[in-house]
């Protein structure tokens, strides 16, 4: 891996500033935690960094249909590298569960970085999650499974699309009929993740005489096995992706499937929607380990290669694209972890929910929008700073790319964030207590570029209350993406406060390049401390 990888063999804690930072801010609890942190930042520069691009060129997962004695099994054939880091990285869902916190938990899903394996990690602690706050005794060894989706002895999915609704998930069809024992469901999932390996999944079915749309969904847990032993449902096929390909997704045939229904039918929406929440929180902060790992590989690269005379990172034009890496990545991180912050404040919280949750809701669509934003944006400019070299898949670069392009349509693409988004405004006024603190924020910077990001928060959210239906739907993406680069300069502000005067220089220049829309100014060229590298002159 050394001759196609700088990244590889490297602390992606040590070397991570960022997320030092935003740790130190957003978790001050955290440097409790740094030896675990760094203990665990080495083992994913290292092993999973080898692992994952094993898995990624040569040994995706294989499904195995039937077994020696003809028996549908409908299993995935893991490689040893695959099966070694699940089970070295599954410790992971727990921290939430243990009074250590969700920053932790997503703490350690960022240094893992890897979109595919951290698919399987999220969806496996979102099946905990449904269960550990929801699931009552009605289901058999509920406490053991959840003990087995912990450690690793167990996997779990969350499957909900199904192939005529997509992210619209009142089109569902999957049925549940109750046979007086258990719940059967009948009907397809058609891009089921962790098909094949998953042993419990939660998935949503409408029961028998339930109203149509989103309110008529219940949420339920499918074992892979019956209580018979046998095979509880099909999968269909895998699908052949261009990323994440560590994680297998699938086509999942119910016919008559064995499920437990999960809390209140008539709740189901709202458990899928708090998963969702889950989920999201995790997109984002995996949208930026990769591009955080794309900035990796550049930074050295920029460093060693010479052209025109001068080492590429002595260019201007270079240390302008290295000031966009730094902006994207301190100003995208900040965000996702306000969102974690936010949730680990209200993730007890039940159906009605209270404001906080809302806020918490709020603030994730802003954060799992843009990142995913960023995260393109940082790996395609990695591969263009390579060259040549960056469009060939066998060097490391190129892989990250690949892989960010999923982070915008995972858990909902921009359309779906957008109108979510537009929910919490208009129908949970969610917004109110953020801006509030948003604002203090700016007030206390009082800038100019302070005051450019007030009045994008307070114009944004006016105009999309000013308008109604079709109309406040159609700007709904425009003014998320406006609010969400305001939120980014306040809270860089905010970090300023006790990580150092970078963190004003970086919401500048975020405010400058996203809010006025401007080039970064001239002056990033000769501050070493914004773009990174070493200067060789």
């Amino acid at each position: 891996m050394e001759s196609i990888s700088y990244a590889y063999g490297t602390n992606h804690f040590d070397n991570d500033r960022e997320l030092q930072a935003v740790l130190r801010h957003f978790w001050p609890a955290s440097q409790e935690q740094w030896p675990r942190l760094q203990e665990f930042g080495a083992w994913a520069g290292r092993d999973v960094y080898e692992a994952c691009y094993h898995i990624d060129h040569d040994a995706p997962p294989v499904l195995v249909a039937h077994d020696l004695d003809g028996h549908r099994i409908d299993r995935v054939r893991l490689s040893p590298s695959e099966r070694s880091v699940l089970s070295q990285s599954a410790w992971i869902a727990s921290p939430p569960y243990q009074h250590q916190g969700w920053p932790f938990h997503y703490a350690l899903l960022y240094l893992l970085g890897d979109p595919g394996i951290g698919c399987i990690l999220t969806i496996t602690g979102q099946t905990a999650y449904a269960l550990h706050k929801y699931g009552d005794d009605s289901i058999p060894g509920k406490d053991a499974i959840i003990s087995h989706l912990l450690s690793g002895a167990a996997w779990g999915a969350t499957w909900m699309t199904e192939s005529q609704g997509g992210s619209d998930l009142g089109a569902n069809e999957t049925r549940a009929t109750f046979d007086g024992e258990v719940w059967r469901l009948f009907g397809d999932k058609y891009f089921a993740s962790g098909a094949g390996l998953t042993d419990y999944a939660i998935t949503t079915a409408r029961p028998d005489g339930s109203q149509p749309g989103p309110k008529g969904l219940g949420l339920y847990l499918l074992p892979r096995l019956t209580r018979q032993g046998t095979l509880n449902f099909q999968v269909r096929r895998l699908k052949d992706k261009s990323a994440t390909r560590a994680v297998p997704s699938g086509e999942v045939e119910l016919n008559g499937s064995e499920a437990y229904l999960i809390g209140q039918a008539n709740h189901g929406i709202y458990y899928t929607l708090e998963n969702l929440t889950v989920s999201r929180l995790a997109n984002a902060v995996v949208a930026m380990a990769t591009g955080k790992k794309a900035h990796f590989e550049v930074l050295e690269r920029v460093a060693r290669r010479h052209s025109f005379g001068a080492t590429l990172q002595n260019h201007p034009l270079i240390r302008r694209d290295l000031t966009d890496f730094a902006v994207r990545s301190a100003g995208g991180l900040a965000l996702a972890f306000y969102g974690v912050q936010k949730f680990d404040a209200a993730w007890t919280d039940r159906p009605p929910y209270t404001d906080r949750y809302h806020a918490a809701r709020f603030v994730t669509h802003l954060a799992k929008n843009r990142t995913a934003e960023h995260a393109a944006a940082m790996t395609a400019m990695g591969m263009e700073l390579f060259g040549g070299l960056g469009f060939l898949e066998e060097y490391a670069v190129s892989r990250w790319h690949r892989e960010a392009l999923i982070t915008p349509i995972w858990e909902g693409p921009s359309n779906i964030q957008a109108l979510d988004f537009l929910e919490t405004v208009t129908r949970h006024h969610a917004h109110q207590a953020v801006l509030e603190e948003l604002h203090a924020y700016l007030t206390h910077a009082g800038t100019h570029a302070a005051h450019l990001a007030q009045e994008t928060l307070d114009n944004s959210l006016h105009h999309l209350q000013a308008m109604s239906g079709r109309e406040a739907q159609w700007h709904a993406k425009n003014d998320l993406r406006a609010i969400a680069d305001a939120t980014q300069v306040a809270l860089l502000y905010d970090m300023a406060e006790d990580q150092g005067e970078r963190y004003a220089k970086l919401a500048d220049l975020y405010a400058t390049k996203f809010l006025e829309h401007q080039e970064y100014p001239f002056w990033a060229d000769t501050d070493q401390d914004i773009w990174g590298g070493v200067v060789d002159e």
